[in-house]
């Protein structure tokens, strides 16, 4: 998953936080739907990858799911 701003992506590099459909339930680990299926997104591993190494883009999240998204970003970067 790109948890950066739109404004970067023009760079060759992307920071992504890793997602598993099998992950254990965390509040840095908030749930997202990505092709109908319930996945967890693994915040604590949030990293920079070289953008010709994603995929196709799989969809968009829902206000509540970037919401959770941010909220668990804040805990692990311990943002205000």
């Amino acid at each position: 998953m790109i948890v950066q701003a739109d404004e970067l992506l023009a760079l060759s590099t992307v920071v992504i936080c890793p997602t598993s459909r099998s992950a254990f339930p965390a509040s840095f680990h908030p749930e997202i739907t990505l092709s109908g299926h319930a996945t967890q997104v693994l915040c604590e591993m949030i990293a920079a990858v070289d953008a010709r190494a994603l995929g196709a883009r799989v969809g968009h999240l829902t206000l509540d799911e970037q919401r959770s998204l941010e909220e668990a970003l804040q805990l692990v970067l311990d943002l205000p």
